[in-house]
């Protein structure tokens, strides 16, 4: 039985750090570039795969400044000039190829509004979690994402485990069919288990301790 629901998690978590208000977009670039937000988001999931936020944000303002930040100029740019771009975000190569392949499926991105999980996940370089972080942040659809962090988070506090399906539909199945809930859940597991539940968790100063099956004392 669990020592606290889903969505007492969910509050607990959003006392401590407030709505995170994600994915994070320049609404001012577009507003100016008369280009789609949405874009922004779909381009951000391919460059956050495998590696950190703060070097997905050095190349979105490297495809602001040099380029554009849409897929139109995804599509019509040579690679090459892709591969410079977003060089920050490392495997520069491959998610270049991945943002080519994503760009030409998103045409238009008005797309997003109707395309299946089933058909996003055909698309070559779109995985799980980032099929699922494109449904709920560009398309306000309520698939929930399953990043490491959940499953780390999860893990310990429930010792729940399984494949990224299972958690999936636990998570989906425990909590209200609410956008907002979808989202900030999503993002505050992200920041807490960059905050207390790392890989080596500091445990000792967790507001989280006295819910969690895994805790460990005074660390």
């Amino acid at each position: 039985m669990l020592r606290v629901s889903l969505i007492q998690l969910y509050k607990l978590l959003l006392e401590a750090y407030g709505y995170q208000n994600w994915w994070p977009v320049d609404e001012d670039y577009h507003k100016l570039r008369g280009t789609d937000p949405r874009e922004e988001i779909i381009i951000g999931a391919i460059l956050t795969q495998n590696t950190a936020w703060k070097n997905v944000e050095k190349s979105l303002e490297n495809l602001k400044k040099e380029g554009e930040l849409s897929l139109r100029f995804i599509r019509k740019a040579k690679i090459e000039e892709i591969y410079r771009l977003i060089r920050p975000s490392g495997f520069y190569r491959l998610k270049a190829e991945r943002l080519k392949h994503v760009a030409e499926f998103f045409n238009p991105v008005d797309v997003i509004q109707s395309v299946s999980r089933q058909e996003l996940l055909k698309v070559k370089g779109i995985g799980k979690e980032t099929a699922d972080a494109i449904l709920l942040y560009a398309g306000n659809r309520l698939s929930f994402v399953v990043d490491a962090y959940t499953l780390r988070l999860f893990k310990r506090i429930y010792r729940l485990e399984g494949s990224y399906d299972s958690i999936k539909a636990y998570i989906e199945n425990n909590i209200p069919k609410d956008l907002i809930i979808y989202k900030e859940f999503h993002a505050l597991i992200d920041v807490h288990a960059k905050t207390y539940c790392r890989s080596t968790p500091r445990c000792g100063e967790c507001f989280l301790k006295s819910y969690c099956l895994s805790a460990i004392p005074f660390s």
